[in-house]
């Protein structure tokens, strides 16, 4: 009998989770390479047995989004008009790393059309419920990454966030989910939804697998997290439109963590970030960069005709059509500002915290409603988004809450990766022992 503790074992066990119709697991993972799995899981037992290793991410079970290039493998992001494209020569970069670092590639998961909806359903590949409540949502676009983590399908998935892909998954499903700065990590290999604001990262289960991820991600050589005092960084909680009116159960599960960070020493100051909001709000009148990048993504596989995709993402392309170039000049002009003036609001080191998403997981039975599923795609994009257009590393921890999940949002200055992680490492710790 393999030991239980070994990458096979692991990945036996991954596959009946996935094999288990109560999970639903071939429209959360419908895409799978168990031979070519085991044998990756094999390679890194016998590294193992002979006291060699790649790095802390051999032969942890990995899962990956649709959007991302598997050699030979056609890349459809979630979407039929582009499963006639051909198929990838190569991985994409961030996949390479992984394996490279002896991480055992199990499948490839669920996700929204293109990357282009918060809710997590898809009407070509299904809808897949949350884990926790299988009649209510995921989220997404990221939507099989955080279900196969939380039901147990994979250790670790590589997810996208263009305006919080991986963060809003995480927070509904009960799953820890990190956004990097723009940068760190090669987008080469990956569907661009939005060359602008797009970022590869990692969902897991807590914040030492994030962080090992994010170090092969990024290229860098493993090392642990750095321990860091609560009492030692200054901590702000968001005040404002992005808090008060949220439900109010994630409101009280918000609060109330808090008020138990402020138990285990943690220095939190009430503020607000709404004189920053301002000046997004105003970048927003201009237009988005999602729909205008997104249909140059689509030019240029030679898809300009619509007809087949989701009218409820077509209708949001088709809102980019008419963005003039010189009012796209402005917002990336407009961005850049936005992205200075946030680095020096945080050059403290002050990290500020929010709900990840202001509701929680509303029913699947209501997506069929266009006015409905639009309402709750732009609820579940308004806190995350901030961190996209403010180019700011950002991470999800679920709260201890009972029922459905709640996730708390902490943000950093750019390029203060690394620091974010051991912050959140210290939060989870305080909100879990």
């Amino acid at each position: 009998m393999a030991d239980p503790a070994s990458s096979e074992a692991r990945l036996e066990a991954a596959l009946a989770r996935i094999a288990d119709p109560s999970l639903d697991g071939g429209t959360v993972m419908p895409q799978t390479f168990p031979a070519a799995a085991r044998r990756a899981a094999r390679a890194a037992d016998r590294r193992a047995a002979l006291g060699g290793t790649l790095g802390t991410l051999d032969g942890r079970i990995v899962a990956v989004k649709g959007l991302f290039d598997l050699a030979g493998e056609v890349t459809a992001a979630g979407s039929h008009v582009l499963r006639d494209q051909p198929a990838a020569s190569a991985d994409a970069v961030a996949v390479a790393r992984l394996r490279a670092a002896g991480a055992v590639i199990l499948g490839r998961t669920h996700m929204t059309e293109f990357a282009f909806s918060a809710v997590g359903v898809n009407p070509h590949d299904g809808d897949p419920g949350n884990p926790h409540d299988r009649s209510r949502i995921c989220g997404g676009s990221s939507s099989g990454a955080a279900i196969s983590v939380v039901d147990g399908m994979a250790e670790i998935a590589l997810g996208s966030d263009t305006g919080g892909s991986i963060r809003i998954p995480s927070a509904l499903c009960g799953a820890v989910g990190f956004k990097p700065t723009s940068g760190m990590v090669p987008t080469t290999g990956a569907f661009s939804l939005s060359s602008t604001l797009d970022v590869v990262g990692p969902l897991a289960r807590n914040v030492a697998d994030c962080a090992a991820a994010d170090a092969v991600l990024r290229g860098l050589a493993p090392s642990a997290l750095p321990s860091v005092a609560l009492a030692e960084i200054s901590f702000t909680i968001a005040h404002g439109r992005l808090l008060d009116d949220a439900e109010p159960a994630v409101r009280d599960a918000f609060l109330g963590a808090v008020d138990m960070l402020r138990a285990k020493g943690a220095v939190l100051r009430d503020g607000s970030i709404e004189a920053e909001l301002d000046a997004l709000a105003a970048l927003d009148r201009i237009g988005v960069f999602t729909a205008t990048e997104l249909i140059a993504t689509l030019a240029e596989k030679g898809l300009t005709d619509l007809t087949g995709v989701d009218p409820r993402t077509r209708a949001r392309i088709e809102a980019g059509r008419d963005l003039a170039a010189t009012d796209y000049v402005r917002m990336q002009r407009q961005r850049g500002a936005l992205i200075a003036r946030m680095d020096a609001r945080l050059a403290s080191g002050e990290v500020l915290l929010l709900p990840t998403v202001p509701i929680l997981a509303a029913p699947l039975a209501g997506m069929g409603e266009p006015a409905e599923f639009h309402r709750v795609n732009a609820k579940l994009l308004r806190n995350t988004r901030v961190a996209n257009l403010f180019d700011l590393p950002a991470i999800s921890l679920p709260l201890p809450v009972r029922g459905l999940p709640v996730g708390m949002m902490l943000m950093g200055r750019r390029g203060d990766d690394g620091r974010l992680l051991a912050i959140a490492a210290a939060v989870e710790r305080a909100l879990t022992d």
